[in-house]
């Protein structure tokens, strides 16, 4: 059962990653990007899954972006992005999972 699970999180990350560079992400602005990975990012913490580097990578992004490393700072968003929905997925997928064996 635990290797089903970590296959699935696996096939997860490998289709986000894929998706990732699609034509309506790298069209929308900057900021609007942002504001939808942060949204994405709150949706895992309020299923107490948010990773620890997420928001990291996106304060990252914003430096690149005011240095005008735009191409760069909007890839760093969609993987900040990717990891909160994988992070929700996470969650989902852990909802049954029982406590520690006492």
């Amino acid at each position: 059962m635990k290797a089903i699970k970590l296959g699935l999180i696996s096939l997860i990350i490998a289709f986000l990653g894929a998706c990732s560079t699609n034509s309506t992400e790298t069209s929308a602005s900057f900021d609007d990007s942002v504001k939808d990975a942060n949204a994405t990012i709150d949706q895992a913490k309020a299923a107490d899954y948010e990773w620890r580097d997420s928001r990291k990578i996106l304060k990252k992004a914003t430096k690149l972006n005011a240095e005008g490393k735009t191409d760069e700072a909007m890839k760093l968003v969609a993987k900040a992005k990717q990891q909160g929905t994988i992070a929700i997925a996470q969650a989902k997928e852990q909802s049954d999972v029982a406590g520690p064996r006492l």
